[in-house]
């Protein structure tokens, strides 16, 4: 926004997924932060998350420092041969496994994922919900695909990092001895700066990604939020509702506003547009800053309006620029 000296301030951040209905954490007492994470706290925080995301044991749990650290842990995981992508997706997960010297094709196309499945060796990737599309494949589809994976000794990762809001997770499927499902506590809480995620597998594959993490992989403000949010399910369903009913307002601006836009995801909405570069720079100017896409120059991505003040900001210039593309009256 240095760029943008004349943009009204403050500046409103919607180049995130991350959820605008921040949980109402509780601190802890600040004298959990002059000691080292105790053991029953991680197991604590594991029950937890098993429980929420509907797993019978919290042996297939894994805590690490936000998903994206766990993304990283991968490649050291899960010997692979090669990696396919169902993309255009996250651009992580590619960079995690191109790091480690492992070939990786995206292909667009689910069918082409089922053949790569086929293959042994192979580890498949699908972020569902996907980012930044909002694409939402069902859950039996990918049950398929990790069984076809498991036919041929490869591998199902599935990036849930935006699933908490939704309804097709897979990670009830577990222990299948084929998937691995990622999951983000951040976006969904509205705490990123927590750092907090979570790998899920089946207890032998568990145990070997918390073996490579090693001691105390997740502090103890993440120990605390993740044990006082994860069980607090009447606050989740609030949020949800909430999502829901932001999403569909955004949805009716830029439908005002005449723009093109996708997504089955509550926390954004892809806008599919051929001059994005340009609504991009026109949002800035007025104080909003969106995810252009460099690969993707005719896509924009808006996260929720955390305010009614950013709200009102984004109506004013989505009217600006639908008078500005509409030309002049007769």
């Amino acid at each position: 926004m240095a760029h943008f000296p004349d943009a009204p301030t403050p500046h409103h951040d919607l180049s995130t997924g991350i959820s605008p209905f921040a949980y109402p954490l509780s601190l802890p007492d600040p004298a959990v932060f002059t000691r080292l994470p105790e053991e029953y706290e991680e197991a604590d925080l594991q029950a937890a998350a098993a429980t929420a995301y509907g797993l019978s044991s919290s042996d297939m749990v894994v805590a690490g420092a936000g998903s994206q650290s766990l993304i990283s842990l991968l490649p050291r995981l899960l010997p692979a041969r090669r990696v396919c992508l169902l993309g255009p997706t996250y651009s992580g997960h590619a960079q995690a496994w191109r790091l480690q010297g492992v070939p990786v094709e995206q292909v667009t196309d689910p069918a082409a994922l089922e053949h790569a499945a086929r293959q042994a060796g192979t580890v498949c990737v699908v972020c569902n919900p996907n980012n930044p599309d909002g694409r939402l494949l069902p859950a039996v589809w990918l049950r398929g695909l990790a069984d076809q994976c498991a036919e041929q000794g490869s591998v199902l990762i599935v990036d849930e990092a935006f699933m908490d809001f939704e309804k097709e997770s897979v990670a009830p499927l577990l222990p299948h001895s084929a998937l691995v499902v990622l999951r983000s506590f951040g976006k969904t809480y509205g705490l990123p700066g927590v750092r907090l995620g979570f790998l899920l597998a089946n207890p032998e594959r568990a145990a070997q990604a918390r073996a490579l993490l090693g001691a105390w992989p997740v502090g103890s403000l993440g120990l605390a939020a993740g044990r006082q949010a994860l069980r607090d399910t009447a606050w989740l369903c609030t949020a949800r509702r909430q999502a829901c009913t932001a999403h569909t307002r955004l949805s009716h601006l830029l439908d005002a506003a005449g723009l093109c836009h996708t997504g089955q995801v509550s926390l954004f909405t892809l806008v599919l547009h051929p001059e994005a570069p340009a609504l991009w720079y026109h949002f800035c100017t007025y104080g909003l800053v969106t995810r252009i896409f460099a690969d993707q120059p005719g896509r924009l991505r808006l996260g929720l309006p955390a305010s009614e003040e950013a709200w009102s900001r984004l109506g004013t210039a989505l009217q600006a620029w639908a008078a500005r593309t509409s030309g002049p009256t007769a």
